[in-house]
């Protein structure tokens, strides 16, 4: 080796390239502190008013959602995705090309192939599939814009939920609405960004993790209210507690608190101190809004409300007051959609049916109450479960249930979107001859949180929260807008 040879290999060296390149390392490092500083800086300004209305990365056309979760998951081949073939194959043995490989939640040995169970009609000028079960649904068919083919690669109830509403199927990730008023905060410093309004009976499988804020300040989680009773527990004060003394109560713990950030520089103290200042105006502001008693006598008989007690309905004439009031984000939660065939609750033929009733009236009432009042153009409306159901009966260890019933299905679903920018009369994606799979326009889970995010103005990949030293996104690493169902 001669010396030119020696003083090329000395000039690729680490050692060589660290002592040479010191000021452009030294510089990338201040560039991403300087990066960081101003991210913090702009988070705790955040933090000090952690829900005042903020610009979204361009003007959305929708200003809030209403997302109307049916937990448990609606049968897409009893609703929406007519499939006339099927019920040809009705009874017979489910063939093996449809069971190998695959994994489901009870299925075993070989199941009966199950026809539709309900009747289907074309309807608007959209021409839309939509089975008897919804009668008033129909109606307006040309409100919606359905997505045939969603996928999902869960197929039990909890991490399904989990992936829906959090982007992944495990705990500890903020839930849409979290990252939706965590981004644009709320029109109305008086009530919460983000509502949660459950009926059914109980909560989703996933637990109250499905509106949780995650890693982002507790703030932006959803706060659940109640249509029976006090709206919030606890917002009404105890026997002998005045209005003055609790707003003297609250100065003073916030007082402490506000020492204990000064001291600590903790940013969920900050949020602490907010969360007591929010309650005590809600305390006003919740009750008025919360009240359906003074709605007129045709918005009751429009949504088929009945005022005191827990329904479903109700929570769709509560989701229109709230967007009417300024809130960004409202959950409905409706348990009972699990319809395996095991009892007459949930038999297709029967309490399935019952379901569809309790939601169909209400639903329709929702979109035309938005409609009349020049809200819906700037209200998404979202509506779906966690995973479809199969186009085979139920079977347990080789044995069918005692009623019609179809088990779990993550290949493809149906969901639909009215409102926010949204195409009217639309539909995208399509499933084979049976409903088993996407044959074209297959949807994702994050491509329907990616849309959700766009019609409020995000792009998804932008809207992050740094974490454990990374950036988080709902989306997680994919996610892309449905565009063919964006006007």
């Amino acid at each position: 080796m001669n010396n030119n040879d020696f003083s090329k290999l000395q000039s690729v060296s680490r050692r060589y390239f660290l002592k040479e390149s010191a000021m452009g390392l030294g510089s990338l490092a201040l560039g991403s502190l300087m990066g960081a500083c101003s991210s913090n800086e702009l988070r705790s300004s955040q933090l000090l008013d952690p829900l005042s209305p903020r610009p979204p990365h361009f003007p959305g056309k929708a200003k809030s959602v209403i997302y109307l979760h049916m937990a448990g998951s609606p049968s897409q081949l009893e609703l929406f995705d007519y499939k006339p073939e099927l019920a040809k194959l009705h009874n017979q043995d489910c063939p093996p090309s449809l069971l190998e490989g695959k994994q489901f939640a009870f299925i075993r040995g070989v199941p009966k192939m199950l026809g539709p169970q309900a009747i289907f009609k074309q309807h608007g000028e959209s021409r839309a599939w939509i089975s008897d079960n919804l009668p008033h649904l129909s109606t307006i068919a040309d409100e919606l814009s359905f997505l045939k083919a969603v996928n999902t690669d869960q197929f039990n109830h909890a991490p399904a939920q989990l992936f829906m509403h959090t982007g992944a199927p495990r705990l500890g990730r903020p839930s849409i609405g979290s990252w939706a008023t965590y981004g644009l905060g709320s029109e109305n410093s008086n009530l919460p960004g983000f509502v949660v309004l459950t009926s059914g009976g109980k909560t989703p499988d996933a637990g109250k993790s499905v509106w949780g804020s995650g890693f982002l300040p507790s703030v932006y989680q959803g706060v659940q209210c109640r249509s029976e009773g006090d709206p919030v527990l606890y917002i009404t004060d105890p026997d002998g507690i005045s209005r003055d003394l609790k707003k003297k109560t609250i100065a003073a713990i916030n007082d402490v608190n506000q020492q204990h950030y000064e001291e600590f520089q903790d940013p969920e103290t900050l949020t602490r101190i907010n969360q007591y200042e929010l309650a005590y105006r809600m305390q006003i502001s919740v009750p008025e809004v919360m009240n359906i008693n003074k709605e007129p006598d045709y918005i009751h008989q429009l949504y088929g409300t009945s005022p005191g007690k827990t329904s479903f309905a109700n929570n769709c004439l509560l989701a229109r007051k709230l967007v009417e009031n300024g809130v960004r984000f409202v959950q409905l939660f409706d348990w009972g959609w699990d319809s395996h065939g095991t009892d007459v609750d949930n038999a297709l033929d029967l309490g399935f049916r019952n379901k569809c009733r309790d939601i169909d009236r209400s639903i329709t009432a929702l979109i035309l109450d938005l409609k009349q009042r020049g809200l819906l153009d700037q209200t998404l409306i979202v509506w779906g479960g966690e995973f479809g159901r199969t186009p085979m009966q139920e079977n347990r260890d080789n044995k069918q249930m005692p009623f019609f019933g179809r088990d779990h299905h993550a290949e493809a679903f149906t969901m639909w979107m009215a409102g926010g920018g949204i195409k009217r009369g639309a539909s995208w994606g399509e499933t084979d001859e049976i409903g088993y799979s996407a044959v074209n326009g297959k949807t994702s889970v994050h491509d329907v949180q990616a849309t959700i995010l766009n019609q409020l103005g995000f792009d998804h990949e932008k809207l992050t929260y740094q974490f454990q030293g990374r950036p988080f996104r709902l989306t997680d690493v994919s996610g892309k807008v449905i565009s063919e169902i964006v006007a």
